[in-house]
């Protein structure tokens, strides 16, 4: 086939494949009945000219129809839209789950809201607005490609992607759509569980100018059957109850019966209906969901549910090759969980990334922990530091539910703060970060900087990639024997393991970067260390059990799920197809429970 035919083949392929894609509930644990979707196509202007563009994906990813490397910072989307005029009468919300990386809104030509974070989403109350008989919405959106002070985790700066960075991500790369509410609805609502007691605190907040008082009914569920129903009056727009779930049966964490936690081995999860009720009857239903689980710190170890537990985490960086960023359809987050599950991990550590609430809502089903990080940031300013912090606030306030989420990653390697080690500012940034999440989410942990260069901290997470060469017999063996003690892994470590004036304090230790393997028949590819294809195992064995024979190690990450572009250290493909025989990996995996 020629040229020109194979182009059109792949844009048939693209259309083909996007019909139907990512059409599903984009927040699924504060789910309305009433929605309607606005992802696909878009008007798409850049540089002046007028593309068509497949929403949620990025300019620069196949799926989105453009599939090009852009060079300006500036893009603008457009759609005309209907909205269902059974919805006239209630307030209309516009929403967007992420746009990378400011973005300014207008509809019919009128400012409707400005928001600055490619991490986090946002929404406008657009019913002013309408005209009610076809709207235009325009996204104007500023992505800085070359500004080394905003948040841009992976995101290289370059022209070409190379060793650890990867195709930028411009504009719009989660769902956006429609909801009609009343002006009386909830505006979030967080869970917060105590399995000690065998409760759980349920606060929530009104939306501003709700009326009030009003009632405010739950119920409970587990698996169809009614745990608690109940309902009380609100006299404010913040509200609060305490609901006994396990009916006065915990003992202090000792009493389990089938479903009452979530684990990796035990998924378990309640699911809620709250209503808020006024005079004309219920005004807003949310649906959601929370599941009883405790993480916590004892003597050096960590606990999942008061039981000792061995974390073997997979390091997920959420890259597509077709889409980058988004996932091509949300079955593709379930299979990820599913081939790691496969292989042996119960949990991942996401690299450089705030991930799609649709993954974490299949972690949550299938019993997968995650430690949620947040996207670096590379010159340290007082501005970059503002900007960070406040959108790293609003990604704990947004996952605060998810049972999956274990422990909040809040820096990598010093990236950001790289004078970290003696600079008392920077110093100072990554303590208020520690602090700042445990100020306003007890329920996890806290890791201040993650590999190296740590400051205050819950657990001791470090990077090392010094296994040895195939053949180097002696640096294996330092490797084997410095995972043993902390002081040993001092000298594996790139880096000081803690920033001056900070020192090891008992805390758990995580392995958690190491591995980082590639076979060299992937030609082109980069990893950190290469072996031929059916070595691999073996190596794998090795280092694996080099981890597990260490006492002072209570979990790992190993590098990483799958390939990225060049980066060919994955267990999985570009693909996210196998490498390599699943069993094998997780009977490797299972010499340690």
């Amino acid at each position: 086939m020629g040229e020109s035919g194979g182009k059109v083949f792949c844009r048939e392929k693209i259309k083909e494949a996007i019909m139907g894609m990512r059409q599903e509930y984009p927040r699924p644990e504060f789910v309305r009945e009433q929605w309607m979707s606005l992802n696909g196509s878009w008007d798409f202007y850049l540089e002046g000219e007028k593309r068509q563009i497949q929403v949620p994906f990025v300019c620069q990813s196949s799926l989105s129809g453009i599939g090009e490397r852009i060079k300006t910072d500036f893009v603008v989307y457009e759609r005309e839209i209907q909205v269902p005029k059974e919805w006239r009468g209630r307030r209309i919300l516009l929403n967007f789950g992420a746009v990378d990386y400011s973005c300014r809104v207008l509809v019919n030509g009128k400012p409707a809201g400005e928001h600055q974070g490619g991490q986090t989403p946002f929404s406008f109350d657009i019913t002013e607005l309408l005209c009610w008989q076809g709207e235009r919405i325009r996204v104007e959106v500023t992505d800085p490609l070359k500004d080394e002070s905003i948040a841009r985790g992976k995101q290289f700066w370059e022209e070409e992607s190379k060793f650890i960075w990867y195709t930028p991500s411009s504009g719009i790369w989660q769902s956006v759509w429609m909801e009609p509410v009343a002006k009386n609805r909830f505006q979030w609502v967080h869970f917060t569980p105590d399995i000690d007691e065998g409760t759980v605190k349920i606060e929530y907040c009104l939306a501003q100018g709700a009326r009030v008082p009003c009632k405010v009914s739950v119920c409970i569920t587990r698996e169809g059957e009614q745990v608690f129903s109940g309902s009380a009056e609100c006299s404010g727009r913040r509200g609060m109850a305490t609901v006994d779930v396990f009916h006065k049966k915990a003992l202090n964490g000792a009493f389990h019966y089938i479903g009452a936690y979530w684990s990796p081995e035990e998924p378990n999860l309640y699911d809620v209906v709250m209503r808020l009720e006024g005079e004309a009857g219920t005004e807003d239903e949310v649906k959601t969901y929370f599941g009883m689980r405790q993480i916590e710190v004892r003597n050096g170890k960590i606990y999942l549910n008061h039981k000792l537990y061995y974390q073997k985490l997979v390091l997920d960086q959420g890259y597509w090759k077709d889409g980058l960023v988004t996932a091509p359809s949300d079955e593709d987050y379930k299979e990820d969980i599913r081939k790691a599950k496969a292989m042996g991990f119960n949990g991942c550590r996401k690299h450089e990334k705030v991930e799609d609430p649709r993954f974490l809502y299949w972690a949550d089903r299938m019993g997968f922990l995650v430690w949620g990080a947040m996207a670096s940031f590379w010159a340290y300013t007082p501005e970059a530091a503002v900007a960070f912090v406040r959108e790293w606030t609003d990604v704990i306030h947004r996952d605060y539910n998810h049972p999956c989420i274990v422990a909040w990653g809040m820096l990598n390697e010093s990236w950001g703060v790289p004078a970290i080690d003696r600079d008392r500012m920077q110093q100072a940034f990554a303590r208020s970060l520690y602090y700042l999440a445990h100020s306003l989410d007890d329920t996890r942990l806290v890791i201040s900087n993650d590999g190296w260069e740590t400051v205050d901290t819950d657990i001791c997470a470090f990077h090392s990639y010094q296994h040895g060469e195939d053949g180097d017999a002696g640096q294996q063996e330092r490797f084997r024997r410095g995972l043993k003690t902390v002081e040993g892994m001092e000298a594996l470590v790139e880096r000081p393991l803690f920033a001056l004036g900070y020192g090891y304090e008992g805390q758990p230790v995580v392995l958690s970067e190491f591995g980082g393997i590639s076979v060299s028949e992937d030609e082109g590819g980069w990893g950190y260390t290469s072996i031929r294809k059916d070595q691999f195992l073996q190596v794998y064995d090795r280092v694996i059990s080099g981890v597990y024979e260490s006492e002072a190690i209570c979990g790992f990450c190993y590098t990483q799920l799958t390939d990225v572009e060049q980066e060919i250290n994955g267990l999985l493909d570009r693909e996210h197809k196998y490498k390599f025989e699943p069993e094998k990996v997780k009977e490797i995996m299972g010499r340690k429970g």
